[in-house]
């Protein structure tokens, strides 16, 4: 469960810490405000996201499926600093087993609203696709421009970091693996 009174409590040590007035009329709710944003942005961390992989239909279909540019906000945990981008999911039913096409979108939204590396949540997204729905591969490509990287440190907004966990026979099978990085690329300027 998020505390979000020890969240207002170490919010309210930040402020004060960097020198501002707790009690200056644009900061008097700011702890409160901050709290509830961290329930929302870390929500994932609550959630399970291999829940939305439970429920199945069977259709006869054994081609990949491609979800391509769901967006998605997350949390650098180094930092604590967002990054946020586009998420690319694509996967081979076996033996027609398929889910919801939202349902892909739910799994990469819940993972996303936790602190983690871009890697970590490239990877998660994959690994539970993979284990929940058993199909013959999986692709998760990720795009995202990174604030740590953007506001501080380097300084260079517009970067744009790409991760891919490959699975199964797209890892495998050269042909598969080209065509389903030539889907998510098409359309791209």
């Amino acid at each position: 469960m998020i505390d979000q009174d020890k969240i207002a409590r170490a919010v309210e040590m930040i402020l004060e810490a960097i020198g501002e007035d707790l009690n200056r009329e644009g900061l008097r709710s700011t702890p409160q405000r901050v709290a509830k944003m961290y329930a929302e942005v870390f929500g994932g961390l609550e959630l399970n996201p291999r829940e939305h992989l439970q429920t199945c239909f069977c259709e006869n279909h054994d081609e990949m499926i491609l979800v391509k540019d769901i967006p998605f906000y997350s949390m650098c945990e180094h930092h604590l600093l967002p990054f946020y981008g586009k998420a690319h999911v694509a996967y081979i039913p076996d033996q027609g087993r398929v889910v919801g096409l939202s349902k892909l979108l739910r799994v990469t939204d819940i993972v996303a609203r936790r602190p983690q590396l871009q890697e970590r949540l490239t990877s998660n997204v994959a690994d539970i696709i993979m284990e929940e729905l058993n199909p013959k591969g999986v692709v998760v490509v990720v795009e995202a421009e990174h604030l740590c990287m953007s506001i501080r440190g380097i300084k260079k907004p517009g970067a744009i970091t790409v991760t891919s966990a490959v699975r199964g026979l797209f890892r495998t099978n050269p042909s598969s693996r080209g065509e389903v990085f030539t889907l998510i690329e098409k359309g791209k300027s």
